[in-house]
């Protein structure tokens, strides 16, 4: 067994008024961020992407696997391919598979089974959570909380592209095993979600919504009654 050496861990402590500003001023940024339907042709560096993925995966994994793939397509061929099968899949679930409550849940969204910023964004970033590597010796390595790993990761792609003023939209069609055969990715691997990546169009427009307040989604020192 190989143990990992360890070394100083390399913290920043700020003064209280810093903590408070950097806080602050994260929670600002992080609240304008919306996902978006609209988006820009106009080109992204493929350095940029490059980036938020080498930030993406720096989130915690279970023992260290880092059990996520993020497939990135620019092609536009491969784009059109993507297109395709998913508004193919979302038809059948907007028409077919969708209870009637959770049609309502999504009508005041405004959203459809037509997906056309598959094609219009510069990039589509897919990511795949491995659910098992391979040692060496070719016998399969067990990864653990590959679901919960691959989320963190996910979570953290999106802040990194928010912060540089990229837009993105969490789009999984179900069932998403197309996008494994479109691109041709191992048995071992499994589409987890799929992000179409670039500038919001010039007339882009999301929903007036409300986010939930601290006091809904947080709870301090729950004493349950005996």
């Amino acid at each position: 067994m190989t143990h990992y050496p360890f070394v100083p861990f390399d913290s920043q402590r700020y003064e209280p008024e810093e903590m408070w500003r950097r806080a602050d001023a994260f929670h600002e940024l992080m609240d304008r961020r919306r996902s978006i339907r609209h988006f820009s042709g106009e080109p992204v560096p493929r350095e940029l992407i490059e980036t938020a993925i080498r930030t993406a995966s720096t989130a915690p994994s279970g023992a260290h696997r880092q059990p996520w793939r993020f497939v990135v397509i620019g092609d536009p061929a491969i784009k059109h391919e993507i297109r395709v099968a998913a508004e193919a899949e979302e038809r059948k679930t907007y028409e077919q598979r969708m209870p009637d409550e959770w049609l309502q849940a999504l009508a005041p969204l405004g959203v459809d089974w037509h997906k056309p910023f598959l094609e219009i964004v510069p990039w589509i970033v897919v990511v795949f959570e491995e659910l098992y590597g391979f040692y060496p010796d070719g016998r399969k390595r067990k990864n653990y909380y590959v679901r919960e790993s691959v989320g963190i990761a996910c979570g953290m792609f999106i802040t990194a592209l928010h912060q540089m003023g990229l837009a993105t939209l969490t789009h999984t069609p179900s069932p998403m095993g197309f996008l494994r055969e479109i691109l041709g990715r191992p048995k071992n691997e499994k589409p987890y979600i799929l992000f179409p990546v670039g500038y919001p169009a010039p007339e882009a427009e999301v929903p007036d919504l409300e986010r939930k307040t601290l006091d809904e989604v947080a709870i301090w020192d729950p004493r349950p009654e005996r």
